[in-house]
């Protein structure tokens, strides 16, 4: 076997002996979906663990799966130089404050800081004035969302949820919600629940009314959040089916573009010798259509639909009119 492939298999190995630690009880397929790997991968990793002397075990049935013994525990300490980089070039604070966690984030970068060995401290302050990311969007709401409190106890504590929800169609329904976990993107959060049956995806600020009920309900085991939501997010890329419109406009408004619509657009036909080029675009509306085109203005045409048409002129006329 490679060098490269050992340590990869290494690397692996330990992954698995810390996924187990921390989760208790795992699938193999759960584990082999962690890892980007083969159930059949897993199976023989779990087998050359417990050849090893590691008290790793797999079982069946209802509630099964790989386990490790509860009184085995490993401590790595040794973390290099670059790992010990990643956990301060970035800022999660406000995400965090959100949900109660920001003093504790702030004590455990400190703890960890005192920890980091000395001949290590300088280059911590290296990364730290060169390397700095931002989760957050450009604007940003400052106060705590909505009900966001109570869904989070409800997440932790696996209570049904009753909610009142606004819908993208301006629809207005009453769900009891089984919440599983909570994710925010940029900065907004978004809660994944199960009902009837199924996932779900919601943004928390289109909640009008949340209820804690006094009933549980029993997770998935297999249920994995970070694994569910990058499948969600290419489920929903891929079946998007917002509103499609085609514009012509002058290369000099591309830039304004590529702010206001990123990953929203394709280029039809390029720049021609007038500076004039085509692209269709995707939304989730014809009103955001048109606030496009009006932030455009006389460096646009509407090619097609001609309904997109008609609406900005008449809400041009409105504007006029008032």
């Amino acid at each position: 076997m490679p060098v490269e492939q050992k340590i990869m298999r290494a690397d692996r190995l330990v992954a698995i002996v810390l996924l187990l630690q921390a989760r208790k009880n795992m699938t193999a397929q759960a584990l082999a979906r962690q890892l980007e790997v083969s159930p059949r991968t897993i199976l023989r990793d779990v087998e050359a663990l417990s050849i090893a002397g590691i008290p790793i075990y797999a079982s069946g049935g209802r509630g099964g799966g790989i386990k490790l013994d509860e009184r085995y525990r490993v401590s790595l300490t040794g973390m290099n130089e670059t790992e010990i980089h990643t956990f301060f070039v970035a800022s999660n604070a406000q995400l965090l404050k959100d949900i109660g966690l920001a003093d504790a984030a702030k004590n455990a970068l400190l703890k960890l800081s005192a920890a980091v060995p000395t001949h290590y401290q300088p280059s911590i302050e290296f990364m730290r004035q060169r390397i700095y990311i931002d989760p957050l969007w450009w604007w940003h709401e400052t106060e705590p969302q909505p009900f966001l409190g109570e869904i989070q106890q409800a997440v932790y504590e696996s209570r049904h949820l009753h909610g009142i929800y606004e819908h993208f169609d301006g629809s207005i329904a009453e769900h009891i919600l089984e919440p599983y976990g909570l994710v925010a993107k940029s900065s907004t959060w978004y809660l994944i629940a199960r009902r009837d049956g199924v996932l779900r995806t919601y943004r928390i600020a289109r909640f009008k009314h949340i209820a804690l009920l006094d009933t549980h309900f029993l997770r998935s085991d297999d249920f994995d959040l970070a694994t569910h939501w990058q499948q969600h997010l290419q489920e929903f890329t891929a079946t998007f089916s917002g509103y499609a419109f085609t514009l012509r406009f002058h290369e000099d408004r591309l830039p304004f573009i590529r702010r206001l619509m990123p990953g929203r657009y394709s280029i039809c036909e390029p720049g021609s010798e007038d500076g004039w080029m085509t692209a269709q675009f995707y939304t989730e509306s014809i009103d955001l259509a048109k606030m496009l085109i009006f932030g455009l203005g006389t460096q646009v045409i509407i090619v097609e639909p001609q309904e997109l048409h008609t609406a900005v002129m008449q809400a041009a006329c409105d504007i006029l009119n008032k």
